[in-house]
């Protein structure tokens, strides 16, 4: 296997120039993330589960086939993507990335189960909890997927099907996109509003899209993240249900916590 490397032009010393969508986007972001938190403790903003979606094997087989499919359109969207780059997509990808980081997704987990904790309100501590589960959850799925498939970046062969499984090529799936679209969608079904759904399910776009402007990611490594991001969520939240896996029960107290998951037979 030869590999030819494609190098994205760099702006400057190679980091995207600090422009007025940096601060504009950062701020944007964080003022939606932050400001749901105290609706999250109302009772009739939880998510409420009746009967979960029954996830069957010719799902994953749907999603699969919607992947190869979009594995032909690879090398010509990397092209467009960096033949049409420009200074400003440059400074709007390098804010919105943070989304798909720790110090956004991170903070917001930590001030939910701090603001459950000091108020001691049990649901927003719960909502924390089911959060910073559903983002460990994709945390090790999108790891382990990585180190699976050994799929290069763009930026480090133009062979968008070279997969060499265990090498330490890590483009499959994207890291950043799944975890966006996990801390999206577990907010927006805590949540429950319109608003907020729309909002932050932007924002998660936002990431996958920085992340091919970037030229560290194929587009279906963009999907494959958003579809681990979801599926992560809906499975701690209890929305889907796979293989008879119930939702975690998320215990936190001031001195212990707990997530216990079930089986049923």
């Amino acid at each position: 296997m030869t590999t030819s490397g494609i190098q994205s032009k760099p702006w400057g010393n190679g980091l995207p120039r600090p422009g007025r969508w940096s601060g504009r986007v950062t701020l944007a972001a964080l003022l939606l993330l932050t400001h749901p938190i105290p609706g999250v403790a109302q009772s009739d903003m939880l998510p409420q589960v009746d009967q979960p979606t029954l996830i069957k094997w010719w799902h994953g087989a749907i999603v699969l086939g919607g992947l190869s499919g979009l594995m032909l359109l690879d090398q010509p969207a990397q092209r467009l993507a960096q033949r049409n780059r420009t200074e400003s997509g440059n400074d709007m990808a390098h804010s919105i990335r943070h989304l798909g980081q720790p110090e956004i997704y991170g903070s917001v987990t930590l001030g939910l189960l701090g603001a459950g904790m000091v108020s001691g309100n049990q649901e927003l501590t719960r909502s924390g909890g089911r959060l910073a589960v559903t983002l460990a959850l994709a945390g090790v799925a999108s790891g382990a997927a990585k180190l699976a498939l050994g799929r290069p970046r763009p930026y480090e062969s133009s062979d968008a099907d070279s997969y060499v499984p265990f090498s330490g090529q890590e483009a499959m799936p994207s890291g950043h996109t799944t975890m966006a679209f996990a801390f999206a969608t577990a907010l927006s079904d805590d949540i429950r509003r319109p608003w907020a759904t729309v909002g932050l399910y932007t924002l998660a776009v936002g990431v996958g899209w920085s992340r091919i402007n970037d030229n560290h990611h194929w587009l279906s490594d963009v999907a494959a993240g958003a579809v681990l991001g979801i599926t992560s969520a809906k499975l701690v939240n209890g929305r889907w249900q796979i293989f008879n896996l119930r939702p975690p029960s998320v215990l936190i107290g001031p001195e212990k916590a707990t997530v216990a998951w079930q089986v049923a037979f």
